[in-house]
């Protein structure tokens, strides 16, 4: 091969090389992605677990919700305030008031109160039983099923079965609220880290057939509405509810309720 066909290869190759260069510069600038520093530097204070708590896509989802304003700075459950002044003073805001939310599990229906109505031979999963005839083994198909879809959920180790039903870590709980979104019977829900008194049943039945199925149910007697001052609680058909915004943690509900249902939440 003689020099020119060297030189003329050599010229081909550096002009196909630049050709295709200032295409790529040339798509790169047209296709490019516009990076938000605000994004970027809401999403270094998030805590990064992608647990979906906040209603977003996990962690990038929300940093973008907040910063175009879709989102509160407090808005991310697992961070609580630490995060949420980190996000104001990214935003050059004011952190709003944060109050910690944990998970509650509404059923006192373990294995020493709740009956059973027959041996349930199946998939050991709470959505799996909820579809079957006969709703699992206890007699209230309302109550925990106590196979621990919620544990499985949890990311933070804050829930576990102890005696047939699940129970919640306040001290591991985010509040991220995926026990309560996996739950089939929806008997988990969350409320306020400092609440004081709690109604442990979800059942609709009446009082009959409540007593007929579990130990520890609510008949709806509405003796405890009748003794609150504050209006905190009420009943939901027939199962009482307590509004923890109202609710001055005095017990008279709880001293006056026969099945003993309404309980301060350390016990």
């Amino acid at each position: 091969m003689g020099i020119l066909s060297i030189l003329l290869t050599a010229a081909v190759v550096g002009a196909v090389g630049i050709i295709v260069g200032f295409l790529l510069v040339t798509a790169g600038e047209k296709f490019k992605i516009e990076t938000d520093e605000k994004v970027i530097a809401i999403r270094a204070q998030l805590p990064g677990n992608n647990c979906g708590g906040c209603g977003y896509p996990g962690c990038d989802g929300l940093a973008a919700a907040i910063a175009k304003g879709e989102a509160p700075a407090n808005a991310c459950p697992v961070g609580g305030a630490p995060v949420a002044e980190k996000i104001s003073a990214v935003l050059g805001v004011e952190a709003g008031e944060t109050k910690k939310m944990v998970a509650f599990v509404r059923c006192a229906g373990d294995c020493d109160t709740a009956l059973d109505k027959c041996n349930y031979v199946g998939i050991r999963d709470c959505r799996a039983a909820a579809v079957v005839p006969g709703r699992g083994a206890k007699h209230c198909v309302k109550g925990c099923k106590g196979f621990g879809s919620c544990v499985t959920a949890c990311q933070f180790d804050a829930i576990h079965v102890v005696n047939g039903i699940a129970v919640v870590d306040p001290e591991k709980c985010v509040g991220c609220g995926k026990c309560a979104a996996t739950c089939p019977n929806g008997l988990i829900v969350l409320i306020p880290a400092d609440a004081k008194y709690v109604v442990r049943c979800n059942s609709q039945d009446k009082g009959k057939a409540v007593k007929e199925a579990c130990a520890a149910g609510c008949i709806g007697c509405t003796a405890c509405t009748r003794q609150c001052e504050f209006g905190a609680i009420t009943m939901n058909g027939n199962v009482a509810v307590i509004d923890q915004e109202k609710c001055q943690g005095c017990g008279k509900c709880a001293e006056k309720c026969p099945s003993q249902i309404i309980r301060r939440r350390s016990s």
